[in-house]
């Protein structure tokens, strides 16, 4: 930010009275410019024991598969930008059944909330983000063509707790590189509510 987006003038990175981290202030005007994490929700939709995938249309990762997931808007609910981002990548219609997991990637300044859901019906298509949609069995996942580490993850950790018979509430900070087999350790708390 170079920038006050209140006055125009010119700011700089310094730690303001009260507070204990480097923010952007305007030296004209006092602006106190805050920088904080973004809130990607996404979707793992459900029809008949597959999941519903997208490949991506756009950049970053165009021609990589993931599942519906964006950036929250100003006045919706996590759960409501799940369900806007599957109708709007994969035009389908889910009513969620749960969340699945919750990741933290301090990193790039994000976290992901992903949630479960049942597709009403086994109409879908591709979205104007997305190049094709389709049904994968859990044995038919494109792993090497999985368009993020974050999703990847999502992925195994649902297909990891459908093998066991039920879902899991995952809740993990994710380092920068995932290990070779695409997991990581770093789980801080996974719930079960078996």
């Amino acid at each position: 930010m170079n920038f006050c987006s209140a006055c125009g003038k010119p700011v700089a990175q310094k730690i303001p009275p009260g507070d204990n981290l480097p923010r952007f202030v305007c030296g004209s005007c006092d602006a106190i410019h805050y920088h904080n994490p973004k809130i990607v929700a996404g979707c793992i939709p459900e029809w008949e024991n597959q999941i519903l995938l997208c490949r991506r249309a756009i950049e970053p990762k165009s021609g990589l598969w993931t599942f519906p997931a964006g950036f929250m808007e100003i006045g919706e609910s996590t759960e409501q930008a799940a369900m806007r981002e599957t109708v709007e990548e994969a035009k389908a219609e889910v009513v969620l059944t749960r969340l699945h997991s919750v990741f933290s990637l301090p990193q790039i300044g994000q976290v992901y909330m992903v949630f479960v859901g049942k597709m009403q019906s086994k109409r879908f298509g591709a979205g104007a983000e997305s190049l094709e949609v389709r049904l994968f069995h859990p044995s038919e996942i494109p792993w090497e063509e999985i368009a993020f580490p974050v999703v990847k993850e999502a992925l195994r950790r649902y297909i990891d707790d459908m093998a066991k018979g039920g879902l899991s509430l995952h809740v993990a900070s994710l380092p920068d590189r995932l290990n070779k087999t695409g997991t990581t350790g770093s789980i801080l708390h996974n719930r079960s509510d078996g």
